[in-house]
Order: structure tokens, then C-alpha cells, then sequence
């Protein structure tokens, strides 16, 4: 393609160009923006059923081409394909329960008899949603807010990211497919600048985004003037807890896993991790066994479980961190000599787990988004907490015990929008999904993922006047 205005996917299996689309220009964008319109008219009139019968028959054309899109996302984004399908059932369990809740969610209030009155509140769509999404779980954070979107009636524009662009292509010939009407889901592949104008257009109603903080900022500040309103997901910086009371050996696996899993490129991945002082040592000896189980190399290889990060400005970040961290006195655990795929400058990083890190640190402090953790050794429940808030990020917070009450009785005091018992890196699609500080506004999936794709209009009727 000879046009300037291209946009390239360079793969980080291979460090080789992998697609490249041309991008929208502004008028296929103000005609999207058109088409969208008048289909959200139309669609807000079709019955909840049949909106929903159309949008199952979606979700089957999607999972249907199940490992055709296992395999590009592994080349976009680099996970190893043993763990890729995963995302495509994930994708399904969302859906679907989205789908399941949306009759109770979108039927009518009634507040109660009242004599002479009929009364009711009632959800109606917004008109046209944008949906912002990332490269890390491409389909798992565009059907959080695309599915119940479409459920309620909306109109979606989904912009996904320059790494992974299939993703969006793959949504919308889905929806085509199973039939949806013409305009109601669409794609577009443009640059920050239009995403900006589409932000700030009026015939954009809701926007929703999942991203860095600094793209949030500039997402928010694109709507000024207009108060557009938003659902924003941010990232975090998330904690995890280990009691004394813990199925160790259970909480050395999944936490591990919890970190270190798509390369520890997850929002609600566990970034640090606060042990008590009486498991520490054996938790700490635990986890650095497992990591160094890892096999780090071409993520298409079946055999491989852990692979590159998405390109080479996060991974020098990443060394960055790490690199500052032991200059003001972590010690890294693992030697990057037992991962021969690393590469010194490129995409490919050998796991780290550092201890001796403290909250000077920016390690302990700023979003790593790689393959690396902290641990610090606590006293108590009160030491734990106060270092979990101790955090400009508030997306999850894990506990790791036996005592369910223990939980119960932290979890008001935590700054977080999950609390986890024995479990992290994890979406129920049946819970809102929402964070506090950086990590966002809003929140998507369950029953409550229908409110901020809605309004509330209040009928307030006299049925008796004399």
C-alpha cells in the first residue's frame, strides 16, 4: 500500500509486519457516524427478544471460527497459542451471560402501588456507543461494553488497537453474518487525532475505553465542553496477600500464575505481593521454583508458556523498572541465564521476581505491564492493608487464607474494585467490573454493566382525576 495514511501491525512473534489496513479517512468516518445514528433509531425499536436472538446468533459466528482467531491473536499481540482459545471462551461466557441478564436488567421499575398513578422507570438507549479497546485482551474488553451494548439498543463504533486490528474485523463480520442490521456495528481503523474528533462529535453518546491512564486523560479531555459520558478502565497496579493461615502450595500457583500469565500484560494482574513474615521465606522459595519452570520463546509453539511482551518500548520500560529497582537495593531471584530465548534489546524477557523491594520503588508504585513481581514480607493484617492502599491504582486486591472472615473484615478497608479470597487475574461476568483512583469510572458486566449504557426515563402517570 503506497498511501501514507496506513496502519501497521508488526507481529513481536517475529518482529516482522504482520497486516497493515488503510485508515479511515474523515469522510468514511462522518458517514459511520451517520449510518450509526439512523441504525440506533431503527434497532431501539426491535424487541429485547429479538435483539437478543439476533446477538446469540453473533457470538455463534464468532466462536465458530474459534481457532482461526486463536491463531491471530497469538501473532498480534503474542501469547502463546496453548493459552490463546482461552480468550475465545471467555469471549463466549461474557456474551452470553450478558445476553441472559439483559431481560431483568432492562425491564421496567416499579416502585410500588399508589393509588391513582401508574408508575415506572424505564432504561432506554443512549444512541451510539464508541468503544476504545486494547491489544492485551482484545476480545475479552470489547465485549464487556459490545454486547450488552447492542442487547440495549445501541448503535456501536468499535475502534480497536493499532496492534491488533483483526480483532475488530473479525466482531464485525460476525455481527454481519448473524444478520444484524446494516450500520448497527461497525468498525474503523483511524489515527489519536480522528478518535479525538469522534470523541467530542455529538452524534456520539458514550464512550468506553480501556487503557493507559494517559490515554484516559486524553480520551476525557477530548469530551470536555460536551460531558460525554464515559466508562474508563485504566490499568492497576494490584495487590495480592498471602495470611499465615494459607494452602500455601495452592497460593504459590495461582498467585505466580496471576503475575506472570500473558506475560503479566493484564490490568488486573498481580503486580506485588505482601506475604506474613511466618510463610514468607517458604512462599518466596516457592515462587521462584515455579517461575523458573517457565518456557519462554516463539509463542506459536505449543510448548511455550511464557512469550513476548508487545514491543520493544514496553519491554525497555520494563527493563527500566527493574534495572532502577536493583540499583536501590532489590535483589532479582531469577537468573535470566535459565531463559536462553531472552533477548538483551528486544521483545523477549526472561521473568523476574524481586524482593528487598520497597515502596520507594517505582516497581512497588507504577504499572509494570511485563513479566516481573515484587514481594515484600508483612507483619500483620494491618501492615497488609495499609501497603495494598498504599497505591495510586485500585482495580483488584487478593487475599490468599483460609478464613473466609478475615476477608470479609478487610475488604471494606481496601481501596479496590474487586476483592478476591484465593483468586486474582479474574473477570465474573456475573460482577461488576469496575476500579477506583487511576484504575478508572464505571463499570461493566453484571446486571449493573447495563446502567451506564442506559438512561432512565421516569413515568409518572394520573390514571384518576376526578
Amino acid at each position: 500500500m503506497s498511501s501514507e495514511r496506513v496502519q501497521r501491525t508488526v507481529s513481536p512473534v517475529d518482529g516482522l509486519l504482520y497486516v497493515e489496513r488503510p485508515l479511515a479517512d474523515d469522510r468514511l468516518v462522518d458517514r459511520s457516524l451517520d449510518r450509526a445514528r439512523a441504525a440506533a433509531e431503527d434497532w431501539k425499536r426491535v424487541p429485547l427478544a429479538e435483539r437478543i436472538s439476533l446477538l446469540s446468533a453473533m457470538v455463534d459466528a464468532f466462536v465458530a471460527e474459534r481457532d482461526e482467531i486463536a491463531q491471530e491473536i497469538t501473532w498480534q499481540m503474542g501469547r502463546p497459542i496453548r493459552y490463546a482459545p482461552g480468550e475465545i471462551r471467555g469471549f463466549e461466557e461474557r456474551a452470553r451471560t450478558m445476553l441472559a441478564l439483559a431481560p431483568d436488567a432492562l425491564a421496567d421499575v416499579v416502585p410500588g402501588d399508589k393509588d391513582g398513578f401508574t408508575r415506572f422507570i424505564r432504561r432506554e438507549p443512549l444512541g451510539v456507543v464508541l468503544v476504545l479497546a486494547p491489544w492485551n485482551y482484545p476480545y475479552l474488553t470489547a465485549v464487556n461494553t459490545v454486547v450488552p451494548a447492542l442487547a440495549a439498543g445501541n448503535a456501536v463504533i468499535l475502534k480497536h488497537a493499532a496492534q491488533t486490528p483483526l480483532c475488530a474485523e473479525r466482531m464485525t463480520a460476525a455481527a454481519a453474518r448473524a444478520g444484524l442490521p446494516e450500520g448497527l456495528f461497525q468498525h474503523l481503523h483511524v489515527d489519536h487525532d480522528q478518535v479525538g474528533r469522534m470523541v467530542a462529535d455529538p452524534r456520539v453518546d458514550f464512550v468506553a475505553f480501556t487503557g493507559s491512564v494517559g490515554g484516559g486523560r486524553a480520551v476525557h479531555a477530548a469530551a470536555a465542553g460536551r460531558f460525554t459520558p464515559m466508562g474508563l478502565e485504566l490499568g492497576g497496579k494490584d495487590p495480592a496477600y498471602v495470611r499465615p493461615d494459607v494452602d500455601l502450595r495452592f497460593a504459590i500457583d495461582n498467585i505466580v500464575d496471576g503475575a506472570f500469565f500473558n506475560s503479566g500484560q493484564s490490568c488486573c494482574g498481580i503486580e506485588r505481593v505482601y506475604v506474613h513474615r511466618d510463610v514468607y521465606d517458604e512462599f518466596v522459595d516457592g515462587a521462584v521454583a515455579l517461575v523458573e519452570q517457565y518456557v519462554l520463546g516463539d509463542p506459536t509453539d505449543p510448548e511455550t508458556t511464557l512469550g513476548p511482551v508487545v514491543r520493544v518500548r514496553a519491554a525497555q520500560q520494563i527493563r527500566a523498572q527493574v534495572d532502577a529497582a536493583i540499583a536501590a537495593g532489590a535483589r532479582g531471584l531469577v537468573d535470566p541465564a535459565r531463559f536462553p530465548a531472552a533477548t538483551p534489546q528486544g521483545v523477549y524477557l526472561a521473568p523476574q521476581v524481586l524482593v528487598d523491594v520497597t515502596h520507594d520503588m517505582e516497581v512497588m508504585r507504577e504499572e509494570t505491564f511485563g513479566p516481573v513481581v515484587g514481594i515484600m514480607p508483612v507483619s500483620s493484617d494491618e501492615e497488609a492493608i495499609r501497603l495494598m492502599n498504599d497505591s495510586d491504582y485500585g482495580l483488584t486486591a487478593s487475599i490468599w487464607t483460609a478464613d473466609e472472615a478475615a476477608v470479609l473484615a478487610m475488604g471494606p478497608r481496601l481501596e479496590t474494585g474487586t476483592v478476591f479470597m484465593n483468586r486474582a487475574d479474574y473477570l465474573d461476568p456475573e460482577l461488576a467490573w469496575t476500579g477506583v483512583k487511576l484504575s478508572g469510572r464505571g463499570q461493566t458486566l453484571s446486571r449493573l454493566g447495563y446502567e451506564q449504557l442506559t438512561r432512565p426515563k421516569s413515568y409518572h402517570l394520573r390514571t384518576r382525576t376526578g
